[in-house]
């Protein structure tokens, strides 16, 4: 008891009441406790958006949603940066928000059905088919088997 009391609208004392209600509370407590432990870096299981979708210019938007929709398809959350920034800036934002792949589309992946695919803290990856970039992710989700 913490021996609080204000007056009410009579000018008497009255003692506080508070009801607590905490529907939620434990799993915001969890997801507390997760984005601590992770300090934001999710795995790619537990990351929001698992990769970037990033087109060299607008001639590449096309293959871009075309890309997403097939990651999409696979389960795997993606979104596609159109905005008209540099290449560089585009990938340090992504590298920022902590999103573990980015997929490159420029000319030569367009034409070869591609994607230039970076791990987010490694770096440049390769060159992949669409279906390889998926297979990796879904190995990666099932924990490398």
């Amino acid at each position: 008891m913490f021996n609080c009391a204000y007056v009410g609208e009579d000018n008497k004392l009255h003692l506080p009441i508070m009801i607590h209600r905490a529907i939620f509370g434990s799993v915001e407590r969890f997801m507390a406790i997760l984005i601590e432990h992770f300090a934001g870096d999710f795995p790619l299981w537990l990351s929001p958006v698992q990769a970037k979708i990033i087109p060299i210019s607008d001639a590449h938007a096309e293959y871009a949603d075309f890309v997403k929709s097939q990651l999409e398809s696979a389960g795997i959350r993606a979104e596609v940066d159109f905005r008209t920034e540099k290449m560089g800036l585009k990938i340090r934002e992504a590298e920022k928000q902590k999103i573990p792949y980015m997929l490159v589309i420029g000319d030569k992946e367009m034409e070869q059905q591609s994607l230039a695919l970076r791990k987010r803290k490694e770096g440049n990856i390769g060159v992949m088919s669409i279906e390889e970039v998926i297979e990796r992710f879904v190995n990666e989700l099932n924990g490398g088997r």
